[in-house]
Order: C-alpha cells, then structure tokens, then sequence
C-alpha cells in the first residue's frame, strides 16, 4: 500500500504510546468483530464442519487416536486460521480502514502487532471451542497443560508469520488463492513441531523427545516477531 507518511519510527515512539497503539488497533478489531460478528462465525462454522467430518470418515481405535489426533487438530487450526487472516486483511481493504491505518501518526510495527493480536484471539476462540468438541466426539482428553502450552506457541507462531503475509497478499487482486500459497511453505516448521510436540505429550511421551520439538516452535515465533517487526513497514509499502 503506498503511502507519502511513513509511521515514527520505533526508536522516536515511547513504549507506553507504541503499546497503546497495539491495544488500540487489536481494541478495534475485536470490536468491530462483535458488531458483525461474520469473521469469528465462518472461522468456527469452518473449523467445526472439519471435525465432524473427520469424525465420520474416519474411525479411530482407541490405541490410534493419541497418534492421529495431532494432525486432525492442526489441519483444523491451520485451514480455519487462514480463513481469518484472509478475511480480516480484506474486510480492512475493503472498508478503506487500511489507508487509515497507515496514516496514523504512530509506528506502523504497532499496527502490525495489534492485527497479530486481534488474529490470535479469534484463532485461541476457535480452539477452546474446537478442543471440547473434538474430546466429546473423540472421547479424547485434550486438556493436558503440555499440549495447550503447544498450542498457543503453535498459534502465535501461525499468525505472526500470516498476519505479515496476509498484509502482502490483500493488495492483489487474487488476494484468496495467494495467502495459503505463500503461507503454507513458510509455516511447515510451526505445523511440523506443533504437530510432533502434541504427539508426544497425548502419547506420554518422556519430556526429552518433546523438548527439541518445543524449542523449534519457540525460536520459529521470536525469529518470525522479530523479522515482521523489522520489514512490516517495507511490506505495506507498494
């Protein structure tokens, strides 16, 4: 998106104004969501009519579901999780709010990082709807504090590197087709880890096979925060 006025750069921003500036655009998003109410819906409508059908066209004994369960749930999270970046960069294009944005007077990392913010809470909504559900249906029990630490870094590792993406992607005319053709290559780690992470703590797993896995998806989510606070400002620039 080009745009005469660049954001103060980060150094010239107080960290209490770059933090308000995050909350503010994060604040905006959920909001405007719970007025309409048609991003979080189609995310969970989604996600939903995945696990169903996986539940019908697949019976699982109960020694396989700890090995198979890892995959059912990412592929979920993954697909219902680019639905939302999808829709949320294009309802902001759309709108017009995105020209905005890039002339509000602050750091433009601060608009990156509040649309990275209101992205995690809508895909964290999915899941806490979507773990219950797959437990009642599966007769699995998902809630183990390992597996939903790897989960949320899991999350955040997803839509930090699909927030900027999706940044990229909204400004072309194939918007829908080309966010999971560049997202999905890139996030190979994050799905990869989090997948053989969950793996091992439902199979129960000793800690030193999960750890590498682990520590995967924690430096794959500070090498990616860190990159798209650096370029974010280059990425919205035509």
């Amino acid at each position: 998106m080009s745009s005469d006025r660049k954001g103060p750069t980060p150094s010239s921003r107080p960290p209490a104004s770059f933090s308000r500036a995050v909350f503010a655009v994060a604040w905006k998003d959920l909001a405007a969501e719970l007025r309409s109410r048609e991003l979080l819906s189609a995310m969970l409508v989604f996600a939903l009519l995945v696990i169903l059908i996986f539940n019908f066209a697949i019976e699982l004994a109960p020694s396989l579901r700890p090995t198979v369960t890892p995959g059912v749930l990412w592929v979920t999270f993954a697909f219902a999780g680019t639905l939302g970046l999808n829709r949320s960069m294009a309802i902001e294009k759309d709108r017009g709010c995105l020209d905005g944005l890039l002339l509000a007077p602050v750091d433009r990392a601060a608009i990156y990082f509040g649309k990275m913010l209101s992205n995690l809470t809508f895909m964290l909504i999915v899941e806490i709807v979507v773990l219950p559900v797959y437990s009642l249906l599966y007769n699995t029990n998902l809630f183990v504090p390992g597996l939903l630490g790897v989960i949320l870094l899991g999350s955040i590792g997803y839509v930090a590197v699909g927030t900027l993406l999706a940044s990229m992607a909204v400004q072309t005319r194939t918007r829908d087709v080309l966010l999971p053709i560049l997202l999905f290559p890139v996030i190979v780690p994050v799905l990869l880890s989090a997948v053989r992470a969950s793996g091992g703590f439902l199979q129960g797993l000793p800690m030193e096979q999960i750890r590498p896995w682990i520590n995967l998806l924690a430096a794959y989510d500070v090498i990616f925060l860190a990159v798209a606070y650096m370029v974010f400002d280059q990425v919205v620039e035509e």
